[in-house]
Protein backbone atom coordinates (compact mmCIF):
# COMPACT_ATOMS: atom_id res chain seq x y z
CA UNK A 1 0.00 0.00 0.00
CA UNK A 2 1.23 3.55 -0.43
CA UNK A 3 1.64 6.28 1.77
CA UNK A 4 -1.12 8.31 3.10
CA UNK A 5 -1.73 11.04 0.98
CA UNK A 6 -0.36 14.60 2.26
CA UNK A 7 -3.76 16.06 2.92
CA UNK A 8 -4.34 13.25 5.47
CA UNK A 9 -1.23 14.69 6.99
CA UNK A 10 -2.53 18.19 6.93
CA UNK A 11 -5.52 17.12 8.83
CA UNK A 12 -3.87 15.72 11.69
CA UNK A 13 -1.69 18.81 12.14
CA UNK A 14 -4.83 21.11 12.04
CA UNK A 15 -6.28 18.86 14.56
CA UNK A 16 -3.47 18.53 16.60
CA UNK A 17 -3.34 22.79 16.26
CA UNK A 18 -6.92 22.83 17.23
CA UNK A 19 -6.13 20.48 20.37
CA UNK A 20 -3.55 22.11 21.65
CA UNK A 21 -5.58 25.05 21.63
CA UNK A 22 -8.35 23.18 23.56
CA UNK A 23 -5.57 22.74 26.46
CA UNK A 24 -4.23 26.23 26.48
CA UNK A 25 -8.08 26.95 27.23
CA UNK A 26 -7.62 24.75 30.11
CA UNK A 27 -4.53 25.40 31.49
CA UNK A 28 -6.04 28.98 31.83
CA UNK A 29 -9.18 27.87 33.04
CA UNK A 30 -7.06 26.15 35.76
CA UNK A 31 -4.49 28.82 36.72
CA UNK A 32 -7.73 31.11 37.17
CA UNK A 33 -9.28 28.63 39.76
CA UNK A 34 -5.85 28.30 41.28
CA UNK A 35 -5.48 32.57 41.12
CA UNK A 36 -8.79 32.09 42.85
CA UNK A 37 -8.09 29.70 45.48
CA UNK A 38 -5.08 31.52 46.35
CA UNK A 39 -6.93 34.87 46.47
CA UNK A 40 -9.32 33.32 48.76
CA UNK A 41 -6.76 31.83 51.05
CA UNK A 42 -5.30 35.60 51.12
CA UNK A 43 -8.25 36.88 52.50
CA UNK A 44 -9.07 34.32 55.15
CA UNK A 45 -6.05 34.47 56.71
CA UNK A 46 -6.60 38.23 56.75
CA UNK A 47 -6.88 39.27 60.55
CA UNK A 48 -10.44 39.81 61.80
CA UNK A 49 -11.13 43.16 62.46
CA UNK A 50 -14.48 43.63 65.04
CA UNK A 51 -15.38 47.46 65.73
CA UNK A 52 -16.36 48.44 69.25
CA UNK A 53 -18.39 51.16 70.41
CA UNK A 54 -16.80 52.73 74.03
CA UNK A 55 -17.58 56.07 75.88
CA UNK A 56 -17.39 58.26 76.73
CA UNK A 57 -14.04 59.68 75.55
CA UNK A 58 -11.51 59.27 78.93
CA UNK A 59 -13.51 56.80 80.98
CA UNK A 60 -11.89 53.77 81.88
CA UNK A 61 -13.92 51.78 79.83
CA UNK A 62 -12.85 53.65 76.68
CA UNK A 63 -9.30 53.45 77.92
CA UNK A 64 -9.66 49.81 78.48
CA UNK A 65 -10.63 49.39 75.19
CA UNK A 66 -8.27 51.75 73.30
CA UNK A 67 -5.03 49.55 75.37
CA UNK A 68 -6.64 46.45 74.16
CA UNK A 69 -6.71 47.32 70.35
CA UNK A 70 -3.03 48.73 71.10
CA UNK A 71 -2.13 45.18 72.44
CA UNK A 72 -3.87 43.11 69.65
CA UNK A 73 -2.60 44.99 66.85
CA UNK A 74 1.28 44.85 68.53
CA UNK A 75 1.32 41.42 69.26
CA UNK A 76 -0.01 40.44 65.95
CA UNK A 77 -2.37 39.06 66.62
CA UNK A 78 -5.62 37.34 64.45
CA UNK A 79 -8.37 39.60 65.96
CA UNK A 80 -7.94 44.12 65.68
CA UNK A 81 -10.66 45.73 66.95
CA UNK A 82 -11.57 49.03 65.65
CA UNK A 83 -12.67 51.50 68.61
CA UNK A 84 -15.64 53.67 68.26
CA UNK A 85 -15.96 56.76 70.81
CA UNK A 86 -19.74 57.39 71.51
CA UNK A 87 -20.90 59.84 74.34
CA UNK A 88 -21.82 57.17 76.56
CA UNK A 89 -22.46 53.67 77.15
CA UNK A 90 -26.13 54.06 75.98
CA UNK A 91 -24.81 55.22 72.86
CA UNK A 92 -22.35 52.83 72.04
CA UNK A 93 -25.55 50.09 72.55
CA UNK A 94 -27.23 52.10 70.29
CA UNK A 95 -24.51 51.81 67.64
CA UNK A 96 -24.40 47.97 68.03
CA UNK A 97 -28.55 47.84 67.91
CA UNK A 98 -27.76 49.85 64.43
CA UNK A 99 -25.55 47.63 63.29
CA UNK A 100 -23.69 50.42 63.35
CA UNK A 101 -20.37 48.14 65.55
CA UNK A 102 -19.54 44.60 66.02
CA UNK A 103 -19.01 45.13 70.12
CA UNK A 104 -20.17 47.41 72.59
CA UNK A 105 -19.29 47.95 76.18
CA UNK A 106 -22.69 48.53 78.42
CA UNK A 107 -24.12 47.99 81.94
CA UNK A 108 -26.12 45.44 81.64
CA UNK A 109 -29.41 47.02 83.15
CA UNK A 110 -29.58 49.25 80.18
CA UNK A 111 -31.94 48.68 77.91
CA UNK A 112 -30.50 46.13 75.09
CA UNK A 113 -31.09 44.46 72.29
CA UNK A 114 -33.26 41.04 72.10
CA UNK A 115 -30.59 39.37 70.60
CA UNK A 116 -27.65 40.74 72.93
CA UNK A 117 -25.42 38.45 74.12
CA UNK A 118 -22.63 39.04 76.83
CA UNK A 119 -18.54 38.16 75.92
CA UNK A 120 -16.84 39.10 79.03
CA UNK A 121 -17.27 40.91 82.16
CA UNK A 122 -15.25 44.43 81.98
CA UNK A 123 -15.68 45.40 85.29
CA UNK A 124 -18.47 45.41 88.45
CA UNK A 125 -20.03 48.57 89.28
CA UNK A 126 -20.54 48.51 93.21
CA UNK A 127 -23.37 50.97 94.24
CA UNK A 128 -22.28 53.00 97.00
CA UNK A 129 -25.11 54.93 99.24
CA UNK A 130 -23.89 56.74 102.29
CA UNK A 131 -24.90 59.82 103.93
CA UNK A 132 -23.22 62.18 107.14
CA UNK A 133 -22.85 61.75 110.35
CA UNK A 134 -22.06 64.77 113.03
CA UNK A 135 -21.79 68.67 112.55
CA UNK A 136 -20.60 69.62 109.38
CA UNK A 137 -16.81 71.44 109.29
CA UNK A 138 -16.97 75.41 110.17
CA UNK A 139 -15.14 76.55 106.69
CA UNK A 140 -17.83 74.68 104.82
CA UNK A 141 -20.72 76.10 102.97
CA UNK A 142 -23.22 73.96 104.06
CA UNK A 143 -26.62 74.11 105.87
CA UNK A 144 -26.13 74.48 109.83
CA UNK A 145 -28.88 71.46 110.54
CA UNK A 146 -29.55 68.58 108.32
CA UNK A 147 -32.01 65.99 109.20
CA UNK A 148 -30.19 62.61 110.23
CA UNK A 149 -30.48 59.91 107.29
CA UNK A 150 -29.47 56.39 108.88
CA UNK A 151 -30.72 54.04 106.53
CA UNK A 152 -32.43 53.64 102.83
CA UNK A 153 -35.54 54.26 104.45
CA UNK A 154 -34.94 57.18 105.64
CA UNK A 155 -34.67 58.84 102.72
CA UNK A 156 -38.37 60.28 101.86
CA UNK A 157 -38.72 63.61 101.88
CA UNK A 158 -34.82 64.48 101.12
CA UNK A 159 -32.51 64.52 98.44
CA UNK A 160 -29.92 62.66 96.73
CA UNK A 161 -26.85 63.42 94.51
CA UNK A 162 -25.82 61.32 92.30
CA UNK A 163 -22.76 61.17 90.69
CA UNK A 164 -22.49 60.39 86.93
CA UNK A 165 -24.54 61.08 84.12
CA UNK A 166 -26.38 58.20 82.94
CA UNK A 167 -29.81 57.31 83.20
CA UNK A 168 -28.90 54.16 84.44
CA UNK A 169 -27.57 55.17 87.77
CA UNK A 170 -31.18 56.55 88.99
CA UNK A 171 -32.67 53.70 87.48
CA UNK A 172 -30.58 51.26 89.86
CA UNK A 173 -31.25 54.10 93.07
CA UNK A 174 -35.11 53.48 92.06
CA UNK A 175 -34.76 50.09 92.15
CA UNK A 176 -33.58 50.37 95.42
CA UNK A 177 -35.60 52.63 96.72
CA UNK A 178 -38.48 50.45 95.83
CA UNK A 179 -36.76 47.72 97.53
CA UNK A 180 -36.46 49.51 100.59
CA UNK A 181 -40.24 50.54 100.82
CA UNK A 182 -39.86 54.67 99.65
CA UNK A 183 -41.44 55.59 97.12
CA UNK A 184 -39.34 57.30 94.14
CA UNK A 185 -41.60 60.49 93.87
CA UNK A 186 -40.70 61.00 97.09
CA UNK A 187 -37.13 61.28 96.95
CA UNK A 188 -35.63 64.43 95.20
CA UNK A 189 -32.57 63.28 92.31
CA UNK A 190 -29.79 65.99 91.39
CA UNK A 191 -27.22 64.00 88.82
CA UNK A 192 -23.55 65.34 88.76
CA UNK A 193 -20.75 65.05 85.97
CA UNK A 194 -17.97 62.95 87.40
CA UNK A 195 -15.93 65.98 87.12
CA UNK A 196 -18.34 67.96 89.19
CA UNK A 197 -17.42 66.35 92.85
CA UNK A 198 -16.23 69.35 93.98
CA UNK A 199 -19.54 71.02 93.41
CA UNK A 200 -21.67 68.08 94.33
CA UNK A 201 -19.41 68.13 97.94
CA UNK A 202 -20.28 71.68 98.32
CA UNK A 203 -24.29 71.54 97.64
CA UNK A 204 -26.13 72.05 100.79
CA UNK A 205 -29.13 70.97 99.48
CA UNK A 206 -27.93 67.01 99.05
CA UNK A 207 -28.39 64.68 102.49
CA UNK A 208 -27.22 61.31 100.94
CA UNK A 209 -25.08 60.35 97.88
CA UNK A 210 -25.02 57.68 95.37
CA UNK A 211 -21.78 56.81 93.74
CA UNK A 212 -21.81 53.69 91.21
CA UNK A 213 -18.14 52.12 90.39
CA UNK A 214 -15.39 49.72 91.17
CA UNK A 215 -14.46 49.47 94.58
CA UNK A 216 -10.91 50.79 93.49
CA UNK A 217 -12.83 53.42 91.51
CA UNK A 218 -10.90 57.01 91.92
CA UNK A 219 -14.15 58.76 91.08
CA UNK A 220 -16.07 57.28 94.43
CA UNK A 221 -12.88 57.61 96.70
CA UNK A 222 -12.21 60.91 95.81
CA UNK A 223 -16.20 61.96 96.42
CA UNK A 224 -16.79 60.27 99.33
CA UNK A 225 -12.90 62.14 100.53
CA UNK A 226 -14.77 65.68 99.46
CA UNK A 227 -17.89 64.82 101.06
CA UNK A 228 -16.05 64.09 104.28
CA UNK A 229 -14.37 67.03 103.90
CA UNK A 230 -17.54 69.49 103.81
CA UNK A 231 -20.08 67.21 105.39
CA UNK A 232 -18.29 65.65 108.36
CA UNK A 233 -17.49 61.59 108.78
CA UNK A 234 -19.62 59.25 105.96
CA UNK A 235 -22.05 57.00 107.03
CA UNK A 236 -22.65 54.36 104.47
CA UNK A 237 -26.19 53.08 104.03
CA UNK A 238 -26.27 49.42 103.79
CA UNK A 239 -28.74 48.18 101.49
CA UNK A 240 -30.54 44.85 103.42
CA UNK A 241 -32.49 43.97 100.53
CA UNK A 242 -29.90 43.26 98.06
CA UNK A 243 -30.65 39.34 98.06
CA UNK A 244 -34.33 40.19 97.26
CA UNK A 245 -33.35 42.95 94.60
CA UNK A 246 -30.80 40.39 93.18
CA UNK A 247 -33.85 37.75 92.59
CA UNK A 248 -36.72 40.10 91.05
CA UNK A 249 -33.97 41.88 89.19
CA UNK A 250 -31.74 39.33 87.59
CA UNK A 251 -29.24 42.10 85.91
CA UNK A 252 -28.12 42.88 89.78
CA UNK A 253 -26.03 40.80 92.03
CA UNK A 254 -25.75 41.06 95.61
CA UNK A 255 -22.72 41.75 97.16
CA UNK A 256 -20.62 43.07 100.45
CA UNK A 257 -18.48 46.19 100.42
CA UNK A 258 -15.40 45.10 102.57
CA UNK A 259 -14.55 47.58 105.44
CA UNK A 260 -11.79 50.39 104.88
CA UNK A 261 -11.73 49.94 101.43
CA UNK A 262 -12.25 53.15 100.56
CA UNK A 263 -10.49 54.63 103.78
CA UNK A 264 -8.07 53.26 106.36
CA UNK A 265 -7.85 55.42 108.98
CA UNK A 266 -10.18 56.55 109.85
CA UNK A 267 -12.27 52.91 108.04
CA UNK A 268 -14.26 53.66 105.28
CA UNK A 269 -16.64 51.95 105.92
CA UNK A 270 -16.07 50.61 109.53
CA UNK A 271 -17.40 47.30 108.76
CA UNK A 272 -18.69 45.52 105.87
CA UNK A 273 -22.00 47.05 103.89
CA UNK A 274 -24.57 45.08 101.91
CA UNK A 275 -24.79 46.69 98.36
CA UNK A 276 -25.87 45.53 94.84
CA UNK A 277 -23.89 45.52 91.82
CA UNK A 278 -23.82 45.75 87.93
CA UNK A 279 -21.59 44.69 85.39
CA UNK A 280 -20.27 46.58 82.75
CA UNK A 281 -19.90 43.89 79.88
CA UNK A 282 -18.75 43.91 76.65
CA UNK A 283 -21.65 42.67 74.11
CA UNK A 284 -21.89 41.13 70.86
CA UNK A 285 -25.64 40.07 68.43
CA UNK A 286 -26.37 36.69 68.69
CA UNK A 287 -25.73 36.90 65.15
CA UNK A 288 -21.82 37.38 65.50
CA UNK A 289 -20.50 34.28 63.91
CA UNK A 290 -19.18 31.50 66.92
CA UNK A 291 -15.77 31.55 65.37
CA UNK A 292 -15.65 35.49 65.15
CA UNK A 293 -16.46 35.75 69.07
CA UNK A 294 -15.01 32.40 70.23
CA UNK A 295 -11.63 33.91 68.39
CA UNK A 296 -11.97 37.36 69.98
CA UNK A 297 -12.92 35.64 73.46
CA UNK A 298 -9.38 33.58 73.16
CA UNK A 299 -7.61 36.43 72.74
CA UNK A 300 -8.36 38.94 74.91
CA UNK A 301 -7.70 36.57 78.15
CA UNK A 302 -4.63 35.42 76.48
CA UNK A 303 -3.21 39.20 76.70
CA UNK A 304 -5.33 40.18 79.57
CA UNK A 305 -2.24 40.75 81.59
CA UNK A 306 -0.74 43.02 78.72
CA UNK A 307 -3.71 45.21 78.70
CA UNK A 308 -3.55 45.35 82.78
CA UNK A 309 -0.11 47.07 82.34
CA UNK A 310 -1.13 49.57 80.06
CA UNK A 311 -4.35 50.17 82.41
CA UNK A 312 -4.48 48.82 85.59
CA UNK A 313 -8.75 48.74 85.43
CA UNK A 314 -8.12 46.34 83.00
CA UNK A 315 -7.25 43.32 85.70
CA UNK A 316 -11.15 43.66 86.34
CA UNK A 317 -11.76 41.77 83.67
CA UNK A 318 -13.32 38.55 84.10
CA UNK A 319 -14.87 35.52 82.42
CA UNK A 320 -18.67 35.58 81.81
CA UNK A 321 -20.62 32.63 84.20
CA UNK A 322 -23.09 30.70 81.53
CA UNK A 323 -24.81 29.56 84.12
CA UNK A 324 -25.69 32.42 85.89
CA UNK A 325 -28.76 34.05 85.12
CA UNK A 326 -27.57 37.86 86.29
CA UNK A 327 -25.89 38.37 83.32
CA UNK A 328 -26.75 38.55 79.89
CA UNK A 329 -26.90 35.20 77.82
CA UNK A 330 -23.23 34.38 77.04
CA UNK A 331 -22.40 34.19 73.56
CA UNK A 332 -21.89 30.66 72.41
CA UNK A 333 -18.63 30.87 70.92
CA UNK A 334 -17.48 32.54 74.28
CA UNK A 335 -19.76 29.48 76.08
CA UNK A 336 -17.90 27.19 74.04
CA UNK A 337 -14.39 28.11 74.94
CA UNK A 338 -15.22 28.31 78.76
CA UNK A 339 -16.90 25.24 78.57
CA UNK A 340 -14.24 23.13 76.75
CA UNK A 341 -16.74 22.49 73.89
CA UNK A 342 -15.19 24.41 71.12
CA UNK A 343 -15.46 22.69 67.86
CA UNK A 344 -11.78 22.10 66.35
CA UNK A 345 -11.43 22.84 62.69
CA UNK A 346 -12.38 19.58 61.48
CA UNK A 347 -14.74 19.70 63.27
CA UNK A 348 -16.01 22.91 62.06
CA UNK A 349 -14.97 22.22 58.25
CA UNK A 350 -14.89 18.53 57.51
CA UNK A 351 -17.59 18.26 55.80
CA UNK A 352 -16.11 21.00 53.36
CA UNK A 353 -13.44 19.38 52.88
CA UNK A 354 -14.88 15.66 52.48
CA UNK A 355 -17.10 17.94 49.81
CA UNK A 356 -13.89 19.01 48.30
CA UNK A 357 -11.94 15.77 48.44
CA UNK A 358 -15.28 14.41 46.09
CA UNK A 359 -15.32 17.60 43.84
CA UNK A 360 -11.87 17.27 42.97
CA UNK A 361 -12.27 13.85 42.51
CA UNK A 362 -14.90 14.40 40.30
CA UNK A 363 -13.03 17.29 38.46
CA UNK A 364 -10.21 14.93 38.16
CA UNK A 365 -12.39 12.37 36.40
CA UNK A 366 -14.02 15.11 34.03
CA UNK A 367 -10.24 16.40 33.12
CA UNK A 368 -9.29 12.70 32.62
CA UNK A 369 -12.70 12.21 30.23
CA UNK A 370 -12.17 15.61 28.57
CA UNK A 371 -8.81 14.78 27.74
CA UNK A 372 -9.55 11.43 26.61
CA UNK A 373 -12.33 13.06 24.13
CA UNK A 374 -9.26 15.70 22.76
CA UNK A 375 -7.15 12.93 22.03
CA UNK A 376 -9.76 10.61 20.44
CA UNK A 377 -8.77 11.25 17.04
CA UNK A 378 -5.43 10.73 17.84
CA UNK A 379 -6.47 7.16 19.45
CA UNK A 380 -8.22 6.18 17.17
CA UNK A 381 -5.87 7.38 14.30
CA UNK A 382 -3.48 5.10 16.25
CA UNK A 383 -5.38 2.34 16.36
CA UNK A 384 -5.75 3.05 12.61
CA UNK A 385 -1.60 3.06 12.34
CA UNK A 386 -1.23 -0.50 14.41
CA UNK A 387 -3.14 -1.95 12.26
CA UNK A 388 -1.70 -0.59 8.91
CA UNK A 389 1.68 -2.13 10.88
CA UNK A 390 -0.16 -5.83 11.22
CA UNK A 391 -1.42 -5.57 7.20
CA UNK A 392 2.56 -4.32 6.40
CA UNK A 393 3.64 -7.69 8.00
CA UNK A 394 1.26 -9.51 6.10
CA UNK A 395 2.31 -7.53 2.61
CA UNK A 396 6.19 -7.95 3.74
CA UNK A 397 6.18 -11.65 3.20
CA UNK A 398 5.06 -11.53 -0.11
CA UNK A 399 6.84 -8.51 -1.60
CA UNK A 400 8.38 -9.52 -4.70
CA UNK A 401 11.24 -7.29 -3.95
CA UNK A 402 13.70 -5.65 -1.77
CA UNK A 403 12.13 -2.27 -3.24
CA UNK A 404 8.72 -3.18 -2.32
CA UNK A 405 10.28 -4.41 1.11
CA UNK A 406 12.31 -0.63 1.07
CA UNK A 407 8.64 0.79 0.59
CA UNK A 408 6.99 -0.82 3.47
CA UNK A 409 9.20 0.37 5.65
CA UNK A 410 9.63 3.72 5.16
CA UNK A 411 5.97 3.17 5.43
CA UNK A 412 6.27 1.85 8.78
CA UNK A 413 8.94 4.61 9.48
CA UNK A 414 6.35 7.39 9.11
CA UNK A 415 4.00 5.83 10.86
CA UNK A 416 6.05 5.41 14.39
CA UNK A 417 7.32 9.30 13.80
CA UNK A 418 3.82 9.99 14.05
CA UNK A 419 2.91 7.98 16.94
CA UNK A 420 5.62 9.20 18.51
CA UNK A 421 5.01 12.44 18.42
CA UNK A 422 1.18 11.93 20.08
CA UNK A 423 3.14 10.49 22.36
CA UNK A 424 5.63 13.25 23.66
CA UNK A 425 2.03 15.53 23.03
CA UNK A 426 0.42 13.46 25.51
CA UNK A 427 -2.44 12.18 23.07
CA UNK A 428 -1.82 8.41 24.10
CA UNK A 429 0.47 7.06 27.25
CA UNK A 430 2.76 4.29 27.40
CA UNK A 431 -0.28 2.07 27.84
CA UNK A 432 -1.16 2.64 24.37
CA UNK A 433 2.10 2.79 22.91
CA UNK A 434 2.63 -0.30 24.57
CA UNK A 435 0.94 -2.80 21.68
CA UNK A 436 3.22 -0.73 18.92
CA UNK A 437 6.34 -2.38 19.98
CA UNK A 438 4.38 -6.20 19.16
CA UNK A 439 3.58 -5.07 15.95
CA UNK A 440 6.97 -3.62 15.00
CA UNK A 441 8.53 -6.50 16.34
CA UNK A 442 6.10 -8.64 14.08
CA UNK A 443 6.96 -6.45 11.17
CA UNK A 444 10.66 -6.40 11.65
CA UNK A 445 10.72 -10.41 12.21
CA UNK A 446 8.55 -10.43 9.09
CA UNK A 447 11.30 -8.10 6.95
CA UNK A 448 13.78 -10.23 8.20
CA UNK A 449 12.38 -13.71 6.86
CA UNK A 450 11.48 -12.01 3.73
CA UNK A 451 14.83 -10.67 2.99
CA UNK A 452 16.21 -13.84 3.96
CA UNK A 453 14.18 -15.44 1.31
CA UNK A 454 14.60 -13.03 -1.34
CA UNK A 455 18.17 -13.36 -0.77
CA UNK A 456 17.84 -17.25 -1.41
CA UNK A 457 15.98 -16.97 -4.41
CA UNK A 458 18.34 -14.57 -6.00
CA UNK A 459 21.29 -17.08 -5.11
CA UNK A 460 19.37 -19.92 -6.25
CA UNK A 461 18.59 -17.81 -9.66
CA UNK A 462 21.97 -16.79 -9.94
CA UNK A 463 22.75 -20.63 -9.67
CA UNK A 464 20.32 -21.53 -12.40
CA UNK A 465 21.90 -18.88 -14.59
CA UNK A 466 25.55 -20.33 -14.08
CA UNK A 467 24.42 -23.81 -14.90
CA UNK A 468 22.42 -22.73 -18.00
CA UNK A 469 25.62 -21.09 -19.30
CA UNK A 470 27.77 -24.31 -18.75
Amino acid sequence: MALKELSNISDTDRRRRRKRRYLLLIFAVGLGIFCAAAGLLYYLLQPLTLRIAVGPAGSDDQMVVMAMADVFAAEGRSVRLTPITTEGAVEAVALLTAGKADLAVGRADLQMPSDAQSLAVLRKNYAVLWSFSGSPRKSSKARKSVAKVDEIADLAGHKVGVIGRTTANVGMLKVILSAAGVQAEKVAIAQFATDKIDQLAQDPSLDAFLAVGPLDSKITADAIAATAQSRGTPKFLGIDASDAIALKHPRYESEEIPASVFNAKPAWPDDKVDTISVSHLIIARKALSESHASAFFRQLFAVRELIAEQVSTAAHITKPDPEKDTELPVHRGAAAVINGTERTFLDKYGDYFWFALLLLSALGSAAAWFRRYLTWDEREETTSHRNRILAAASEVRIAASEQEVLKLQREVDTIVGEAIQCYDEGAIDEDELAPFGLVLELFDHAVAERRAALQENTIELVRGTIGTRR
